[in-house]
């Protein structure tokens, strides 16, 4: 995987060439299995984080197993935000694995650091990345990525405002509006870069940036993956769930 601009992380994610005008209305609760394991995965996420606190400032190195563990989580749970709540740019199922899925329309990957700074590790999850939390929490709300947290409502933001905006335009015209689309995948990365530097599985400070669009610089994460998805062109909407 090679970071875009410097960032380890990296988000993409393909509109379905066919949207149901529909089926959004019930994805929450189609993934509501998703979600009671997420739910899990975000406790065991949070204790193999403390571990992981501790090995680097022992040794300035994170674990790989738990680094990979963290990744599939993210990963996971991107898959399902991006289904359920998070873009609603697909109507494909999200699969049950931690693992990367090749076909499947959205991708999260990040870079595991060779070295990371053990003075860092001591205040960058609570002290140097409070600016951005700031602008997270406009973005998501009281939604966030926190530990444990991801898949409980407590309030709106930007976020899923613009994604209920994007899926009222496909139920009415039946078509995604792409531009909405771009800037939700910019959101979704900026959020995703401050969640990988709070969980100390970077030392790459998040840009105050949108990197909008499906696809970032340089190519997608694999070459199947950029094969067997689909542009950002405009998305018409099916007749129904």
């Amino acid at each position: 995987m090679n970071p875009v601009a410097g960032s380890p992380v990296r988000i993409e994610a393909f509109l379905d060439p066919r949207l149901s005008r529909w089926l959004w209305l019930v994805k929450w609760l189609l993934a509501i299995p998703h979600y009671i394991v997420l739910f899990f995965l975000w406790i065991v996420f949070f204790f193999v984080t403390v571990v992981a606190f501790f090995a680097i400032l022992f040794t300035g190195r994170y674990p790989r197993s738990l680094f990979d563990f963290n990744v599939g989580v993210l990963r996971w749970n991107w898959r399902v935000g991006y289904y359920a709540h998070a873009a609603l740019g697909t109507d494909r199922y999200p699969p049950f694995t931690l693992a990367e899925v090749t076909d499947y329309p959205a991708h999260l990957d990040v870079a595991y650091p060779e070295r990371l700074s053990r003075g860092l590790v001591l205040v960058k999850w609570w002290l140097l990345v409070i600016p951005q939390y700031v602008v997270v929490a406009m973005f998501v709300g009281d939604w966030g990525w926190s530990w444990g947290e991801m898949d409980r409502w407590h309030g709106g933001g930007l976020l899923y405002f613009l994604s209920f905006v994007a899926v009222v335009i496909l139920a009415f015209t039946g078509r995604y509006p792409v531009h909405l689309f771009d800037l939700l995948l910019g959101l979704a990365r900026w959020v995703a870069r401050v969640a990988v530097y709070a969980a100390l599985m970077t030392d790459v400070y998040p840009p105050f940036r949108l990197d909008m669009g499906p696809q970032e610089t340089p190519p997608p994460l694999t070459k199947s993956s950029a094969s067997g998805s689909g542009g950002s062109g405009s998305v018409s909407g099916g007749s129904g769930p």
